[in-house]
């Protein structure tokens, strides 16, 4: 239905109902507005939120219990939900608020330059009424003027007393006004023709071409409130396939909490590797009295007493005893203070072990560095002898000498640390506190552990695939002694061959001692693994290390099996 036809009076209020559009429009545009700063502000509550529970510890003095890992992953999970409601919110503000404030300046001057061609049209009208009515008043006022003449005329004429030339000066003014008169209404009847002319115009060309103009406009109107209705929907649709992956994130790390690795955690981390305290001992201090009874006295020593004590006959040593009870009374009670010790022994075996390791794996490092210096320094010696003109060999002798002396004593301290060491893992063994791999052909490198600190004896893995292509979780990392590791890569019969892998992913091997390997490379085995999740590989190039057993696919040869 066209507004021109329908609406040819109706001026006024269609002016009124295109204004009440833009207002309308501006309106929406304002709830958008409001409901992306709603986003914003949401978003950044949820990053602070974030921000303010996460660990502010370095990661390797984080708790390792699955429920912290858990919460950090949800934590993890919620900064990426925050960061897809910043996404609604930009997206809010590009294709809805933006494109709403721009649509709403252009329909603001397309309105009113339609009612200008309105207003202009009706001011022409105006015009040509207002000239036809002039004409039409000046028509009747000569038509009254030249009846007023007649009578005069026909008066004098009649007037036997008037005079000739009074009645020929009335003929005259007579005839003038009638002439006066007819051009008044030539005129009049050409202006009221040209006025129905433009009149005609005006409601059948000139308003319904503006109307419809404006129609135009607020149906553009109406369309474009819609795609942004479906584009503020879409804002938010977009991202639902993004949030659902988080809240399963979520899902995930509730699910992967497991709470006997948790108190494995606990056992691995503060137990200290002594045995329970013993019963205490009868103390029997009645037997320096003068016994007067009979001989068959019965005894206020208790049997089971007597004969853990050596019998009737044997003394045991109180202070010895009470001295042993009160060194293990800490166990329950309050631990005394205890002075730091080079060798650790003021420590609990399991904790003096893992001190022990570390201050190894410190040392040996410092040793690789010394090593490295120590090389370096003798081929910047081998390049002096060959060309003195860049220096003197013998300048560089005395670092040498003190960088050879550096190991040496680095050398020594290792020695002595693997010697307490090889004592505190004897006495753990003797207490079947720790188990050690069945197999007596091979030789498993210190510190290769599982992640949670124990070592399994599982030893019959053949042919490992695993079911499917998402990258396994790696085992802890192998923490070698170096002077092991160059026993084994530089001895003159290399190990043999007992199989071949093929790497189904990349691994980096920034750890020492493993290799560096990429996705579809074939490796050679020449040794299983332990059971720690560690397998020893050669390259094509002939290097040497472990790559974790799950990161590749392993194949043995039949004749080659526990060789």
């Amino acid at each position: 239905m066209s507004w021109g036809t329908e609406l040819w009076d109706q001026f006024d209020n269609l002016d009124k109902h295109t204004q009440w559009g833009i207002d309308f429009l501006e309106r929406y545009a304002k709830f958008v507005k409001e409901r992306l700063d709603i986003e914003q502000n949401y978003a950044k509550q949820l990053r602070n939120l974030v921000k303010k529970y996460s660990p502010k510890r370095p990661k390797d003095e984080e708790p390792r219990f699955t429920s912290c890992l858990s919460f950090y992953s949800i934590l993890n999970e919620l900064n990426d939900y925050a960061g897809q409601r910043e996404v609604v919110a930009e997206e809010m503000a590009h294709k809805v608020y933006g494109e709403l404030m721009r649509y709403s300046q252009d329909l603001k001057a397309e309105r009113k330059h339609h009612l200008q061609e309105g207003r202009k049209a009706q001011q022409y009208l105006d015009h040509c009424w207002k000239q036809m009515d002039n004409s039409k008043r000046k028509f009747e006022r000569e038509c009254k003027e030249a009846e007023k003449s007649q009578v005069t005329y026909e008066r004098l004429d009649n007037d036997v007393n008037a005079t000739k030339s009074e009645v020929e000066k009335a003929k005259n003014q007579y005839y003038l006004r009638t002439h006066m008169a007819d051009e008044s209404k030539n005129e009049y009847a050409a202006q009221l023709q040209n006025f129905n002319g433009e009149q005609w115009k005006h409601f059948n060309n000139a308003i319904p071409h503006i109307f419809k103009n404006l129609q135009g406009m607020d149906e553009r109107r109406t369309v474009k409130l819609g795609e942004t209705y479906r584009s503020f929907a879409e804002a938010e649709r977009r991202v639902i396939p993004i949030v659902s992956k988080c809240l399963e994130g979520m899902v995930s790390a509730a699910k992967a909490v497991d709470e006997r690795r948790d108190s494995t955690i606990v056992v691995e981390s503060f137990k200290s590797g002594f045995d329970p305290p013993g019963d205490f001992p009868f103390e029997d201090f009645s037997q320096n009295l003068s016994r007067t009874g009979s001989d068959g006295t019965i005894s206020n020593t208790p049997k089971g007493d007597r004969d853990r004590d050596g019998g009737p006959g044997s003394r045991p040593d109180p202070k010895h005893a009470t001295s042993k009870a009160k060194n293990k009374l800490w166990l329950f009670g309050k631990k005394p203070k205890a002075p730091s010790l080079e060798d650790f022994s003021h420590l609990p075996p399991e904790q003096r072990r893992k001190r022990l390791q570390q201050r190894i794996d410190e040392l040996s490092k410092e040793l690789q560095k010394e090593m490295d210096q120590r090389d370096a320094l003798n081929k910047m010696k081998d390049v002096y002898e060959k060309n003195p003109q860049m220096g003197d060999p013998n300048s560089l002798q005395p670092k040498i000498s003190e960088t050879i002396c550096n190991m040496e004593k680095l050398r020594s301290e290792i020695h002595k640390n693997e010697t307490w060491l090889s004592e505190v893992e004897g006495k753990q063994s003797s207490r079947g506190d720790r188990r050690h791999s069945a197999d007596n052909h091979h030789h498993t490198p210190q510190g290769r552990e599982s992640p949670e600190g124990s070592y399994t004896d599982d030893t019959s893995q053949e042919h490992h695939t695993p079911h499917h292509r998402s990258t396994p979780a790696k085992p802890g990392p192998p923490n070698p002694d170096p002077h092991e590791f160059d026993d084994e890569f530089d001895d003159d019969d290399p190990l043999p061959v007992i199989g071949h892998c093929k790497a189904l992913y990349s691994f980096d091997g920034q750890n020492e001692g493993t290799l560096v390997i990429a996705e579809d490379e074939v490796l050679y085995i020449i040794e299983e693994d332990k059971g720690d999740g560690w397998t020893r590989a050669r390259k094509q190039s002939g290097e040497e290390g472990y790559v974790p057993t799950s990161y590749v696919e392993i194949t043995l040869e039949k004749n080659s099996k526990g060789s």
